[in-house]
């Protein structure tokens, strides 16, 4: 039920991952809506609806409209996960209620203090992504949490991403590692010290999209910003090769042509081909799309969600950090030692 244009594109977006991705869903909200946007569609389809009551709007604070909201569907959704009648959530809506439903219907992983929200983000590099992470769970951050997500970004590229030896990196105003503000400084130095994380240094904005990473971490505060500014320029680029293109014949067989190219350019730039964010450090798999999420977005959400799913993410980042916990234990008792 959430995001601009629910509950039609929702549903549509869910009917074609049924039929391409052979995932069962079950479509929680208003059954009278639901059923509606179903109809809309010439081909009978058989998908579970769950019943809702109510939605959490874009102007609620999410945790006041959670404990009033009792039914409402994001909330519904992620008791389906903790249930177990679900293995994602995929949800379009109020990000802030999403992220606070997981934590609280959900909870936490061992050892991770804070979620964080991770997108992918297209490089230099034909065919390769950078994940960033945080972009928006955290608006304030430790170098604790940073730390955390580095782990988390360096299990998720190795399992899901398949990249045996991520390359992190730390978003930074300068290379050196005495460059940035107290935050970054410590930071670096957990990174540096950590020998479960493949750290390479810091990351300066003109690195972001150069393919030198494969995983960038930062405050939310900083990732959301810079997660909307490469979302805009990515519509501006495609914008701008359609009001380039010649026009008439000319431009018609031109296009004809180029339409390979176009294509993979639109999959490179388009936000909407990535379907959305992962929600990395919840005991569940939550995706979070697009307020403007339409149907190709979703099914994308979809898409990356089985990925999660089925390259056991969760079971992945739990035991790394009993090997983080081990190594910890076992410095710890070396300093001892030479004490």
């Amino acid at each position: 039920m959430g995001g601009d244009y629910a509950p039609d594109e929702i549903v549509t977006g869910a009917l074609r991952a049924k039929e391409e991705l052979d995932v069962h869903i079950l479509l929680v909200g208003d059954p009278d809506r639901i059923e509606e946007s179903i109809g809309k569609h010439t081909q009978s389809h058989q998908l579970e609806i769950v019943p809702s009551e109510g939605v959490i709007s874009m102007n609620e604070e999410p945790l006041v409209a959670l404990r009033r909201k009792k039914n409402a569907s994001i909330s519904v959704a992620m008791n389906l996960v903790k249930e177990n009648r679900a293995d994602a959530v995929v949800s379009a809506g109020h990000s802030g209620a999403a992220m606070a439903a997981a934590l609280l219907r959900l909870g936490r992983l061992p050892g991770i203090d804070r979620p964080a929200i991770g997108a992918m983000f297209p490089t230099l590099m034909a065919d390769k992504s950078v994940l960033i992470l945080d972009v928006g769970a955290n608006v304030d951050c430790r170098p604790q949490f940073l730390e955390q997500f580095a782990l988390m970004g360096t299990v998720y590229s190795q399992y899901v991403l398949g990249i045996d030896q991520p390359k992190v990196g730390l978003l930074n105003i300068g290379e050196e590692s005495c460059k940035g503000n107290d935050l970054a400084i410590r930071t670096h130095q957990l990174l540096d010290e950590n020998p479960l994380i493949p750290f390479i240094g810091n990351a300066e904005g003109r690195d972001v999209l150069s393919g030198q990473y494969d995983v960038i971490v930062c405050d939310g505060f900083a990732g959301n910003v810079l997660l909307k500014f490469a979302e805009a320029v990515g519509s501006v680029m495609l914008q701008i090769v359609r009001e380039e293109l010649p026009q008439g014949l000319h431009g018609q067989i031109g296009t004809a042509i180029l339409k390979p190219n176009l294509r993979r350019i639109k999959q490179r730039l388009d936000h909407a081909e990535h379907g959305g964010a992962l929600l990395l450090g919840v005991a569940g798999v939550c995706i979070i799309s697009h307020g403007s999420a339409q149907a190709p977005t979703i099914f994308n959400a979809v898409r990356l969600g089985k990925e999660a799913v089925d390259n056991r993410v969760l079971d992945r980042l739990r035991g790394q950090y009993q090997k983080t916990v081990a190594n910890l234990g076992t410095v710890s008792a070396n300093q001892e030692s030479e004490g």
